[in-house]
């Protein structure tokens, strides 16, 4: 029994160490040699409103555009510019023919503007001028690096597209078919070979950030009206750096006092959930850095929300096991009834705000859309952390002798841990 106390305290302290080891590196960072460890604020995308970016007024070169076609082609304009969806674009409609479009951490005006004004026209042009395909033939695009360092765009042509596309290469063996976007060329291969699967490649792109370009206008298809450019600029932070840091010390001071009122009203439960909250922190910011989420004001409000969600959990938990020392249980008893008696509780909870947050997700737009995102994603690590992570780290803390007494619940009376 005693070799067991020892091994659940080893295992208890050696966890405290490294989940405060993957906090510090998330705040600090670190340097191993030549390797820079990078902290969670410079790893995480920021919005608009806090790292500014550009700012677009896009208007439409035609007459008698309807309401549909306006919405079309602000879809596809968001297509383009963040085929992810993470990145917390806005695009909104401002009058008749007029689209507003602001791209956090963006600051290559042209480069945005190039993107966007395309109609995605994509052709495929024998020899003689005629065109053999389009970009209606095509299934999908995307871009990668082959093995000897080149930038291609992969196509995968549809049924149609692929007897076109093996008709021409027989007849063209050995001449070039010119594949041209918006009547610009993007590349004149020569055909090599009878392409019978309907796969292709497009190469001559310089990087791979050019590749995605292109394969993303070609997967968003043709705008449905033209668009041109009437004012483009880059904007500082509407927010501010002062806000930044602000917003950086609310979050410090929110989660300081949560720990506080954790280790005060619960005691040495508390303690170790509170264990749990810094490794939920640590999860969540990784997640974000890792998943290129932009973190907006807006991000930041959701971010703390799931931190009260997590923290919910474990203050239901912990009623419950203080429910079950008031009628004699054990400590080791009651712990384990008080996660089961609470399962049902925190399940309805989370789940009904995982449901909101898809809504709101599937429904909003631009900073509501990354709302959503940043609550969902935290309400899945809280669930996490709150019913595995934080159940073992009691689990070892029981059996090591650290929680013995229901006094270190906070509560008079009960048994021990026998």
């Amino acid at each position: 029994m005693k070799k067991k106390s020892v091994k659940s305290g080893v295992i208890l302290v050696i966890c405290a160490v490294l989940i405060a080891m993957f906090a510090y590196l998330g705040l600090f960072g670190a340097n191993l040699g030549d390797y820079r460890i990078k902290t969670f604020g410079s790893n995480i995308d920021k919005g608009l409103d806090l790292v500014g970016g550009t700012s677009l007024l896009m208007e439409i070169k035609e007459d008698n555009v309807d309401d549909e076609a306006v919405t079309r082609t602000m879809e596809l304009i968001k297509m383009r510019i963040d085929p992810e969806g993470v990145k917390e674009v806005q695009v909104s409609q401002e009058g008749e023919k007029r689209i507003k479009i602001e791209i956090p951490g963006e600051f290559d005006t042209d480069g945005v503007i190039e993107t966007i004004a395309k109609t995605g026209e994509l052709t495929f042009v024998d020899p003689n001028g005629d065109t053999i395909l389009t970009g209606k033939d095509v299934k999908e695009a995307g871009a990668y690096m082959d093995s000897d360092g080149k930038f291609l765009v992969s196509l995968e042509l549809n049924e149609t597209g692929k007897e076109a596309f093996k008709n021409a290469t027989e007849e063209f063996l050995g001449k070039q078919i010119a594949i041209k976007m918006d009547e610009e060329t993007l590349t004149n291969p020569t055909v090599q070979s009878v392409i019978t699967e309907g796969k292709a490649s497009i190469s001559g792109m310089s990087s791979l950030e050019e590749a995605n370009k292109i394969a993303n206008i070609i997967n968003s298809g043709a705008l449905p009206v033209k668009v041109e450019a009437i004012s483009a600029k880059t904007v500082g932070p509407t927010i501010g750096a002062e806000s930044l840091q602000l917003s950086k010390k609310a979050s410090i001071i929110g989660v300081a006092l949560v720990v506080l009122f954790m280790t005060v009203f619960y005691r040495r439960p508390g303690f170790v959930a509170s264990i749990s909250l810094a490794l939920y922190c640590c999860i969540i910011l990784t997640i974000f850095a890792e998943t290129g989420v932009v973190l907006s004001l807006a991000g930041i409000a959701a971010l703390l929300l799931t931190i009260g969600m997590a923290v919910d959990a474990n203050v239901l938990i912990f009623e419950r096991t203080k429910e079950e020392l008031r009628l004699g249980k054990s400590i080791s008893t009651a712990v384990e009834s008080g996660y089961k008696g609470a399962l049902s509780s925190i399940l309805d909870s989370n789940i009904t705000t995982i449901i909101a947050s898809l809504v709101l997700y599937f429904l909003g737009t631009g900073v509501v859309k990354g709302f959503a995102t940043t609550l969902f994603i935290g309400i899945l690590v809280s669930i996490v952390t709150a019913l595995f992570v934080t159940r073992f780290l009691m689990n070892c803390a029981v059996k090591a002798g650290f929680i013995t007494k229901a006094s270190h619940f906070g509560i008079k009376g009960g048994k021990s841990n026998e």
